[in-house]
């Protein structure tokens, strides 16, 4: 099983309906793209946050379903679309769980 963690920290002029503009592109991909085994994501509740945001987890049977979870065009259009205009920064981790 591999593991994709991605934390988000918002714009800081980026609205709450921003916010769940791309909460909701990111949940999506779970019907738009079949090597998703798993997708949570949602606000950060942690004091530890450092500033970030949101969290995505995505889990995927083999680091070849990440590949194409990655190149998929549903992807790189929600990335485009719902995180780039309101997306500060972002922290991606990829391990084999």
């Amino acid at each position: 099983m591999i593991e994709h963690l991605v934390l988000l920290k918002m714009k800081p002029d980026a609205s709450a309906e921003e916010a769940e503009r791309m909460i909701h592109g990111l949940k999506d991909l779970a019907q738009r793209i079949g090597a998703i085994r798993e997708l949570t994501c949602g606000k950060n509740t942690s004091d530890q946050s450092q500033g970030f945001t949101h969290g995505l987890l995505v889990r995927f049977a083999c680091a070849a379903d990440l590949e194409a979870y990655i190149t998929h065009p549903e992807h790189q259009r929600v990335v485009e679309e719902c995180l780039g205009p309101v997306v500060d920064d972002v922290i991606v981790v990829d391990y084999e769980a």
